[in-house]
């Protein structure tokens, strides 16, 4: 008896026709030709020294070895095919979990949340705000927000949005302080993150504006943005985060300089995360929302794409 294995294309080959009871009917559902199939019986039969068919006029019947072998691949297969489905499987396939940044969670994504909420009732959101890395292994986390350059160990990276960066203050602290263009800012108080992503000299470097008093800093955008329209100072912001206000009139951009840097959000999880029905779901309204958003006017910002690289986020 023979101890080294057969190829497993060919055990599986076999298995396929001995089911179907065809070979044209196992090459049509594996996609190949019914004499790549019958090559591949044939020599499955060599390695095991015995005929594992008879063949008859259009149509193929079991030997006995055939019969035997058969009924245990089933088993195999059936086997491997239930392990590959526990992996794919939801347990929660109405509850999806999302992570990202508290500042774009905070400015951008839940200003729009409730579009989905309406649109997919059936869907329970838990909205996880946090900086820190996403383990899959170890949390309950079906999809992440990530900003960086969309390479991250053991996920997929999709490209969700670029970003740019601009100065803005709010209205009242523009006049208090005569803030108009990028060549006021010297005059004011610069707010500025300390972590993760922004920084004021390399800003004001890349536009040719003198260097300010960085004044206040806050570890976080979210506090920033919060910061500017506390009429504290001038916040280096990501226009995802202030586009919002400044429509609404209580932020104003000062200039019309913007620096696109490298990095980029991107929705991250393992590979097969992306087939979840519910997964799926999220990523077309949440591209969709971009895709509207992307939408607006820029013609009147002077856009200076740089090799300006930030301290990554890692959600």
């Amino acid at each position: 008896m023979k101890e080294r294995l057969p190829p497993l294309q060919g055990l599986y080959y076999f298995y396929q026709a001995a089911k179907q009871g065809s070979f044209k009917s196992a090459a049509n559902l594996l996609f190949v030709s019914a004499a790549a199939v019958s090559q591949q019986i044939r020599q499955l039969e060599e390695h095991l020294g015995c005929e594992l068919f008879y063949r008859q006029h259009r149509r193929v019947e079991l030997t006995p070895e055939g019969r035997a072998l058969y009924k245990e691949l089933s088993q195999g297969f059936e086997h491997i095919s239930r392990g590959v489905q526990s992996i794919n499987n939801d347990a929660n396939p109405n509850r999806l979990s999302i992570s990202t940044l508290p500042s774009f969670a905070q400015h951008w994504l839940v200003p729009r949340i409730q579009s989905f909420r309406d649109q997919h009732p059936e869907i329970a959101l838990l909205l996880e705000p946090n900086n820190k890395l996403v383990r899959f292994k170890d949390e309950a986390v079906d999809i992440c927000i990530r900003y960086g350059e969309g390479q991250y160990e053991d996920v997929k990276s999709e490209l969700l949005m670029e970003d740019i960066i601009y100065p803005v203050c709010h209205p009242l602290y523009q006049q208090q302080h005569g803030i108009y263009s990028v060549h006021d800012l010297h005059k004011a108080d610069l707010i500025e993150d300390t972590w993760p992503d922004m920084d004021w000299s390399i800003w004001l470097k890349h536009v040719g504006a003198p260097i300010g008093n960085r004044t206040l800093q806050y570890n976080g955008s979210h506090f920033v943005v919060e910061g500017a329209l506390s009429v504290q100072g001038v916040g280096l912001i990501k226009h995802s985060l202030a586009y919002r206000y400044i429509k609404e009139g209580t932020l104003v951009r000062i200039g019309n300089y913007a620096l696109k840097p490298q990095f980029a959000y991107y929705l991250c999880a393992p590979s097969h995360y992306f087939s979840r029905p519910k997964i799926q779901t999220f990523s077309t309204w949440l591209k969709s929302e971009v895709q509207e958003f992307q939408s607006c006017d820029m013609s009147h910002l002077n856009i200076i794409e740089t090799d300006y690289v930030l301290h990554p986020v890692q959600t």
